[in-house]
């Protein structure tokens, strides 16, 4: 495979879930939580802590391999393997992601992120997650959507968030032209 690796990850869901296959043979699912990545086998819906944050997705999906590997995973159908497939969401999203607890402070900073998306012309496609988890959005500019991470997102210091949005999507002076937080930030100069 072109990665150097005997996997292919899949592009992720609305939970920020990528799939993983290897010979074109769904594995299982894996996804970033907190610091950590979590492997789901295919067919199973335990969670399975396999990997620090920052050793990345390739040592999450391998240990998919190496169950694999093992005769621990019978593979699936990636449509068929319902026990971690997420729903399409219905309705508004919720403030807060499923496995936020619902605490003031994680509240009072959903409502910041929330307004902030506003601002920015992202659409949120599922609740806050927290600042350093992924958030599946979509671009109101172009309509892109993936994951994304509201600390990248929300700007530093007074200062909004950079001009550059995700791969392909429109250049930086028409994304400032876009959004008024931009014109606020020229305007004070």
């Amino acid at each position: 495979m072109s990665n150097g690796f005997r996997f292919q990850l899949g592009t992720p869901d609305q939970e920020c879930r990528y799939p993983v296959r290897l010979d074109e043979l769904h594995i299982g699912r894996i996804y970033r939580w907190h610091g950590a990545w979590y492997a789901v086998p295919s067919g199973h819906s335990e969670e399975i802590r396999v990997a620090a944050g920052s050793a990345g997705k390739e040592l999450a999906a391998g240990y998919l391999v190496a169950m694999y590997d093992l005769r621990q995973i019978t593979p699936q159908a990636e449509s068929e393997d319902e026990a971690v497939t997420p729903r399409e969401l219905v309705g508004p999203v919720p403030l807060l992601h499923p496995r936020m607890p619902a605490t003031p402070r994680n509240t009072e900073a959903a409502q910041k992120a929330m307004a902030g998306l506003a601002e920015f012309l992202w659409t949120p496609l599922g609740g806050y997650p927290g600042a350093d988890n992924p958030w599946f959005l979509r671009c109101q500019l172009c309509g892109w959507q993936g994951p994304r991470y509201w600390s990248h997102l929300r700007g530093r210091n007074g200062n909004p968030p950079s001009a550059f949005r995700h791969p392909g999507c429109l250049d930086a002076e028409k994304v400032r032209a876009a959004i008024t937080v931009y014109g606020k930030e020229e305007a004070a100069k």
